[in-house]
């Protein structure tokens, strides 16, 4: 097939798609980067330009573009079968890969359920844990908490529990009444706090809050160790057990939402691990299939999953699915994926690149003039601009700081997209040294010109 030219796509483009968090009237101004194909840990577009893939693709490409133990998976896949219904049918790759999962999971997630996104997957733990306490005849335990600013996806439910004023104010009436809880970094960033009194404050907030109204909680949901798309703020291990001891003691089931820290980008394959903390449901999603197909699972216990165990005729089925539920390429992507983490060593080799980058973060970026504070959690990481540092002054939304950074490093070949003026590192995590040394002095360079010019 003949590829269109230039110009064909790019007309196209503006007539008919419609792209996501984009305001689509600057964007018919502009000529679009027209991604062609990838290469390692790469992307190239349809001139030939090579950038450096320094968000993954949305976070989600573990091993790189290409990588050719994945293209085989699919492809003997494709030569067996597609898609078949997971509704009264099994498949050999959703119900291998299931096994693998649990495997891999803390000791008390014992079940998975499918979907194909991080937002679904949210849905899937929220509707579940809703119903559990309906079938334990505890029907007032009907609301949720989260954290102020946590972010869980973009339908409704996720957008109840993961509600960003700027995303999301035009849904308000839609949405249900969850209480909020205010994480570390209120405290430490805003506030002034050390680190433990930041966390000391907000321990002891969620302490009040939880023990004033646990009877009508049906489940607390948090984004472990770094809330992504609020601006990828970190919170302390302590943080995390603290909420999972208040959660057991006042009978509230505890959700991590792993979409984005799951798959090694804290260090481990789960962020929960580095608290040993066991929820009682977990979502993952983006890394799951290496970021090659759109997949997701919601973990649950087996003490959730017996609650839906009854006769036919007492409907205590859990009635939700999707089309592609369980879908045998993807999960055959996912399968592949667990594989190169197991036979490469991954977790193992991704160590000295935290500790690069961890590196060049506190020498190079932390005394910039204009940066704020800079936050990491493995290959995690967030830069925060401010026109004045001390006192915090932030830059006006007209001047679109973070996307002007974005832009600067485009043209010296590394692609990165902001969370408004939070500079965002997330490599994929095939990342060789020298990729990472040219991430970061990209980043370096196109802040400091950036944040100079705008003074």
């Amino acid at each position: 097939m003949t590829t269109p030219s230039y110009e064909e796509l790019k007309t196209w483009d503006h007539m008919h798609v419609w792209h996501p968090f984009t305001q689509m009237q600057e964007w018919l101004s502009e000529d679009p980067i027209m991604i062609a194909r990838g290469e390692g840990n790469y992307l190239i577009d349809i001139h030939g330009n090579r950038y450096l893939d320094g968000v993954s693709s949305l976070w989600c490409n573990v091993h790189g573009h290409t990588h050719k133990d994945l293209n085989s998976h699919i492809s003997d896949q494709l030569d067996r079968i597609a898609h078949s219904t997971m509704l009264g049918l099994a498949n050999i790759p959703a119900t291998t890969l299931a096994k693998k999962l649990v495997d891999l999971a803390s000791d008390n997630l014992t079940r998975i359920f499918y979907s194909d996104a991080g937002s679904t997957a949210t849905e899937i733990a929220l509707k579940l844990s809703y119903q559990y306490w309906q079938l334990k005849n505890s029907p007032q335990k009907v609301k949720f908490v989260s954290l102020v600013g946590g972010y869980h996806g973009d339908t409704l439910g996720a957008v109840g529990v993961g509600y960003s004023e700027l995303f999301h104010h035009y849904y308000q009436p839609l949405l249900p009444d969850t209480f909020r809880l205010s994480p570390p970094h209120i405290f430490r960033f805003y506030q002034g706090m050390t680190e433990g009194d930041a966390v000391f404050a907000a321990t002891n907030e969620a302490q009040v809050l939880l023990s004033q109204h646990h009877r009508e909680i049906a489940a607390l949901i948090i984004e472990p160790l770094m809330q992504g798309a609020a601006g990828m703020w970190t919170h302390p291990i302590s943080y995390l057990q603290a909420l999972r001891d208040l959660t057991k003691q006042h009978d509230i089931l505890l959700i991590c939402d792993e979409v984005a820290t799951g798959f090694g980008r804290t260090g481990k394959m789960f962020a929960c691990s580095h608290a040993d903390v066991q929820p009682d449901v977990m979502c993952v999603g983006k890394g799951l299939t290496g970021g090659y197909l759109p997949l997701a699972v919601t973990f649950t216990s087996e003490e959730i999953f017996s609650a839906f165990l009854a006769p036919h005729h007492e409907f205590k089925t859990f009635f939700h699915g999707h089309t592609y539920t369980g879908n045998p390429l993807a999960c055959a992507a996912a399968l592949a994926n667990l594989e190169i983490f197991e036979e490469d060593q991954v977790l193992g080799q991704i160590a000295p690149r935290i500790a690069q980058l961890k590196e060049r973060l506190q020498t190079d970026f932390t005394g910039l003039v204009h940066v704020a504070d800079v936050r990491q959690c493995g290959l995690m990481v967030g830069i925060e601009l401010m026109r004045n540092t001390k006192p915090k002054t932030s830059y006006k939304p007209e001047d679109r700081i973070g996307l002007k950074v974005a832009t600067e490093a485009r043209k010296e070949g590394v692609m990165i997209r902001p969370l408004g003026d939070v500079i965002v590192l997330m490599p994929p995590l095939s990342i060789s040294s020298d990729e990472m040394t040219l991430l970061l002095d990209v980043t370096h360079h196109s802040i400091q010109k950036v944040t100079c010019q705008a003074s």
